[in-house]
C-alpha cells in the first residue's frame, strides 16, 4: 500500500496536476502547501496546445475554459513604430492544426479550476499550512516529515514530489546548496479592465482579442485578455538589478520607463495609465543539475528547471512534467528507473524550449543590422510558416498518448 501512496510538496499548477495525474492511476495523495491561504499569485499565462489537451484529459479544461480567452493570433508589433512585424494564427486554426485549443487566462483561474477537480477526488488530500521540513529515503520507501501548526509529524509512501516552486526548500534534497539564480531580468505586471479607459487606449495599439508583443531593444512588452475578456494583462520585461526574492512587490516605474525611451508615445502613456504595476525578479535553475533521487524524490516544475518566460511555457512544462512524471511511475517496473528514464527524457524537452525562449528574448531585444535582418527574416515568412515552426512545441503529447483515455 505504501507503494501506492504519493506525497506532493507544493499546491501551485504543479503539485495540483501532480495530485490528478497520480490520482488517475488510482494512487492515494497528499499535498502539503506552506501557505495557510493559497492566495492568488500572479496574473495571466498563456496555456498552449500541449497543456491544454492534457488539462482536457485531467478534466479540468471544461472547468477553466469559461474564464479564459481563445485569442485569435500572436502578432509581434515593433514598439516605436508599431508596425506589425509577424503574425502566428491561433484560434480555430491552432484547434485544427495542433487538436487542442490556445488560451490566454489568469493563473488564479487555472487554480481554481484544478482545486475543484482535486476537491472532487476521494483520493487527494490537501493540507495547507503544512511544511514538508525533511525527507528520509528507506529501505521500503519515503519517510517525509512535516510541520503545521506547532506540531510535527510523519508520513511514509513510495514517491516525494517537490512541487515547491522557483524558490524550493525543496530543491536540496536532490543536490546541496542548489539555490535559483538571478537572470538579470525583472518582470513587470499589471491588469486592466478592458471596457475601462486604459482597457479603449489599448485597444488603439492593439487588438483585445490577441497576444500582442511589442519588441524594442531595451525591453518588451506582452499584452493578451484574461478573464473572458473582461481584463488585459500587461508584462513588461527589462534588465534590472536582483530586489527581494519574492513573487511581486509595488514598486517605481522609472526603471520601465528608462528601458522605453524611444517607443510610440501611445505605447509610453499606456505604461504611465496603466498601473499600479507589480515587479520581480526572474529567477532560474540550472537544469543540468539532478531532478530525481534513485531513493524516490522528483522535483517538477519551477523547482527542478525555473525557466525565464520569453516562450511562454511555465505553466505548460509544469503540467507535462507532472502528467508524464505519473505516467512514468505507473509504466515501473521499479520506480528509481521509472525515475531516471522521466528525467533523461525531460531534460532533453525542457532544454528546447528554453534555448527557444532564449532565442526569442534575443530576437525580440534585437537592434541596428540585427533588428533589421529580424524584420527582413519575420516578412518573409507566411503565418502557415510561422505556425509550422512551433509543431514540435504545441504539437507534441505525452508518451502512449494515443493509448490512454480521459479521467
Amino acid at each position: 500500500m505504501k507503494s501506492r501512496q504519493v506525497v506532493i510538496a507544493g499546491a501551485g499548477v504543479a503539485g495540483l496536476t501532480a495530485a490528478l495525474a497520480f490520482a488517475r492511476h488510482g494512487f492515494g495523495v497528499r499535498i502539503h502547501e506552506r501557505a495557510p491561504v493559497l492566495d492568488e499569485v500572479g496574473a495571466g499565462l498563456q496555456l498552449s496546445p500541449n497543456a491544454t489537451r492534457i488539462l482536457d484529459r485531467l478534466g479540468v479544461l471544461d472547468l477553466v475554459s469559461a474564464s479564459t480567452v481563445r485569442p485569435e493570433a500572436v502578432v509581434l508589433r515593433d514598439a516605436v513604430t508599431l508596425a506589425e512585424r509577424a503574425r502566428v494564427p491561433l484560434g480555430a486554426v491552432a484547434e485544427r492544426r495542433w487538436k487542442a485549443p490556445y488560451l490566454v487566462a489568469h493563473r488564479a483561474d487555472l487554480q481554481s479550476a484544478l482545486l475543484a477537480r482535486v476537491a472532487e477526488s476521494p483520493l487527494i488530500d490537501l493540507a495547507t499550512g503544512s511544511e514538508v521540513t525533511d525527507v528520509e529515503t528507506q529501505a521500503d520507501g519515503i519517510r517525509v516529515s512535516l510541520a503545521q501548526g506547532g506540531i510535527t509529524s510523519h508520513l511514509e509512501s513510495g514517491l516525494f514530489v517537490a512541487a515547491d516552486g522557483v524558490w524550493s526548500s525543496c530543491r536540496r534534497l536532490v543536490g546541496p546548496n542548489e539555490k535559483s539564480r538571478f537572470s538579470g531580468e525583472l518582470a513587470w505586471r499589471t491588469t486592466i479592465s478592458a471596457d475601462g479607459d486604459v482597457g479603449r487606449h489599448f485597444a488603439a495599439l492593439g487588438s483585445s482579442t490577441m497576444v500582442t508583443t511589442f519588441l524594442h531593444a531595451g525591453f518588451h512588452l506582452v499584452a493578451y485578455p484574461i478573464r473572458a475578456g473582461t481584463a488585459i494583462n500587461l508584462a513588461a520585461f527589462t534588465p534590472g538589478n536582483s530586489i527581494a526574492e519574492q513573487w511581486s512587490g509595488d514598486t517605481d516605474t522609472d526603471a520601465l520607463k528608462r528601458a522605453m525611451r524611444g517607443t510610440a508615445p501611445a505605447l509610453s502613456k499606456l505604461v504611465d495609465e496603466a498601473g499600479p504595476w507589480t515587479v520581480w525578479p526572474l529567477h532560474t535553475v540550472d537544469q543540468t543539475r539532478p531532478w530525481t533521487t534513485p531513493g524516490g524524490i522528483a522535483l517538477i516544475g519551477d523547482a527542478a528547471h525555473a525557466m525565464t518566460p520569453f516562450a511562454a511555457q511555465g505553466a505548460a512544462m509544469a503540467i507535462e512534467d507532472a502528467y508524464t512524471l505519473a505516467d512514468a511511475v505507473v509504466a515501473g517496473p521499479q520506480t528509481d528507473e521509472a525515475l531516471l528514464r522521466w528525467e533523461t527524457e525531460r531534460k532533453s524537452r525542457v532544454h528546447k524550449v528554453a534555448r527557444r525562449g532564449a532565442l526569442n528574448h534575443f530576437a525580440w531585444h534585437a537592434s541596428g543590422p540585427v533588428a533589421i535582418a529580424r524584420n527582413l527574416f519575420l516578412k518573409l515568412k507566411s503565418p502557415q510558416s510561422l505556425a509550422a515552426d512551433m509543431d514540435w512545441l504545441y504539437g507534441w503529447t505525452p508518451p502512449g498518448w494515443s493509448d490512454q483515455g480521459r479521467l
